[in-house]
């Protein structure tokens, strides 16, 4: 069993669940339903971090005050002036992949912590990344098989899309979709304990495939 206190992630992405299992973080998931549209001139790390705190909001409407804390986060992707989320179709995922194409771009992640009662903690996290410039082709490829949809950016760094990254400058994590390094610094600040650190794998632990979060 987990040493730290369970979280309630806010959130129905396997990705972030994924992270929170490798380092052993006990948790429940309690998605919410939030529109993730970026408003009109609103900068990329604005917009993460006000979906991020949307997110909080929606799923402290149906906790209770002795809850554990609650884990909410939004990605987003920025290049050249444009703010880019999840993909609505191949199409609109093909037109950002080939904005990606040979350039530099930002992942920026909100994330906040919260209790039931009020918000603990709340920031957003930048990476800089560098994508190869792609065939039309490759995207064609890599599209069709479908793995952009549901991605900010229309791409996962830790699935098929790793093939088009050259640099990362900054947290890998974020660009999956979980900063750890800023939740580490989150828990510690509020008092919390860390996780187990005995992995999905670590004794007592059942991979995070076979693990109920539920």
């Amino acid at each position: 069993m987990a040493s730290s206190p369970v979280l309630i992630l806010a959130s129905a992405s396997p990705r972030r669940a994924d992270l929170l299992a490798r380092v052993g973080i006990s948790f429940i998931r309690r998605p919410v339903a939030v529109a993730e549209d970026v408003l009109p001139g609103e900068r990329g790390p604005d917009a993460a971090l006000r979906l991020a705190r949307a997110k909080a909001r929606s799923a402290r409407d149906d906790a209770d005050p002795e809850d554990a804390p609650l884990l909410a986060c939004d990605t987003l992707v920025c290049c050249g002036g444009a703010v880019f989320g999840k993909p609505s179709d191949r199409t609109e995922a093909r037109a950002m992949l080939r904005a990606l194409s040979g350039r530099w771009h930002e992942v920026v992640t909100g994330i906040v912590l919260a209790r039931p009662t009020g918000e603990i903690a709340a920031d957003s996290v930048v990476t800089r990344v560098r994508f190869a410039r792609l065939e039309p082709w490759e995207i064609d490829r890599y599209v069709d098989g479908g793995e952009p949809l549901g991605k900010a950016g229309a791409y996962a760094i830790q699935g098929a899309g790793a093939w088009f990254v050259e640099r990362v400058e900054g947290s890998v994590t974020n660009v999956i979709g979980l900063p750890v390094e800023r939740l580490r610094a989150m828990l510690l600040t509020a008092g919390h304990p860390g996780p187990s650190l005995r992995g999905p794998g670590g004794p007592g632990q059942s991979p995070a495939s076979e693990r109920n979060f539920s």
